[in-house]
């Protein structure tokens, strides 16, 4: 369900929107998948913060556990072209 709102927005920024939007897009669809847009990625970024904070607090057993799996990696020959 949509509701209609008011939103009062600089004369410049507007002449941009109307610019971006084109003639095939509403002012109001342009405005809202740009917010859709904003808020996905601000969804994302907490992601990205909530892992990156796990890995790190983490990251010494991590780090031992990776060590360790390496220490059962048998090594690699490679042949060399003469």
């Amino acid at each position: 369900m949509k509701q209609k709102t008011s939103v009062t927005l600089s004369s410049d920024l507007l002449a941009q929107i109307d610019r971006d939007a084109g003639s095939k897009s509403s002012r109001s669809a342009f405005i809202e998948e740009i917010l859709r847009e904003y808020f996905k990625q601000k969804i994302r970024h907490a992601i990205y913060e909530r892992d990156l904070r796990l890995i790190n607090e983490n990251a010494e057993a991590l780090n031992r556990e990776a060590e360790d799996v390496l220490r059962y990696q048998a090594p690699i020959e490679f042949e060399t072209e003469e």
